[in-house]
């Protein structure tokens, strides 16, 4: 069989890092290709890399077809879930591949919509509503979307404000770690000659611009009455436990991001045992 490769498919999941290829390239140099490349009829879904290496260095490989896509867009999900599943992706990869489940899916709601309301109107009166079956809308909030990414709602926020006003260097520089999703969010809401100047001055002038954002947003936020006992910090500058007040800030937020991501977590964890109780029922 002649495996074709789809540009849009192969594109599609963000791809290794020149380390992650290497490490790939030295086990399949030692223990062979041991999982399957998917395919669907001849085109080929999952093991890019695999395959490439392959071909690279003439290891045989198996191949498996899977017969229940329909179109692309299933192929595109099969493909998300898939690679939702491994361990090895960073949170911002599993929060751009869940906004992206979310896009699909609810393009494929409005369609269900569009055809149960033309159904709806060729078998029923055209006065009133009742009866009108409207299908549900899958990931339509961003708790959906945070728990199919098990990552917290304010992490998604703060993914979908890099999607859309972050430079592509300031992605490129979550994307391999230089910055924190959240110092990126605060920096992505700079001009984008601002951003560029940040990302070329390397992780320190973006952690000093993400600080300076913060200080500014505090500044312009309206004077609070310090509580009891904050009253020496609050005048010295100072947010408690001998910090700055901007780093306290910080840290306070990054704590209530890990409290958002593991309560998400332990809702999943919740669901899997029901199911499992309810399998372990039914047998």
């Amino acid at each position: 069989m002649q495996i074709k490769i789809n540009e849009t498919l192969r594109s599609y999941i963000e791809p290794l890092t020149q380390a992650e290829y290497t490490a790939l390239e030295q086990s399949i140099l030692q223990e062979g290709c041991r999982d399957a490349l998917v395919l669907w009829q001849d085109v080929l879904v999952d093991g890019h890399n695999r395959y490439q290496i392959c071909q690279q260095h003439g290891i045989p490989f198996k191949v498996t077809e899977n017969t229940s896509f329909r179109n692309l867009e299933d192929v595109k999900l099969w493909m998300i879930d898939n690679n939702l599943g491994r361990r090895s992706i960073s949170d911002y990869q599993r929060g751009v591949l869940a906004l992206r489940k979310k896009e699909i899916m609810a393009a494929r709601a409005a369609e269900l919509v569009a055809q149960a309301a033309a159904e709806d109107a060729a078998i029923a009166p055209p006065e009133g509503d009742a009866g009108k079956r409207v299908p549900a809308m899958p990931l339509t909030s961003r708790e959906d979307i945070a728990r199919a990414a098990r990552l917290s709602s304010a992490t998604i926020g703060q993914i979908e404000k890099i999607q859309k006003t972050a430079t592509p260097e300031l992605v490129e520089a979550v994307r391999s770690g230089t910055i924190s999703i959240n110092a990126a969010a605060t920096v992505a809401s700079l001009p984008e000659a601002e951003q560029l100047a940040a990302v070329a001055g390397g992780k320190k002038e973006l952690q000093k611009a993400a600080k300076e954002v913060r200080e500014l947003r505090a500044a312009a936020r309206p004077a609070k009455e310090p509580k009891e006992g904050r009253e020496a910090a609050a005048t010295s500058g100072e947010g408690g436990y001998g910090r700055p007040a901007t780093e306290v800030d910080e840290l306070r937020a990054e704590n209530a991001v890990l409290r958002e991501k593991n309560a998400a977590l332990r809702e999943e964890i919740t669901a899997l045992q029901k199911r499992l109780s309810e399998l372990m029922g039914a047998s």
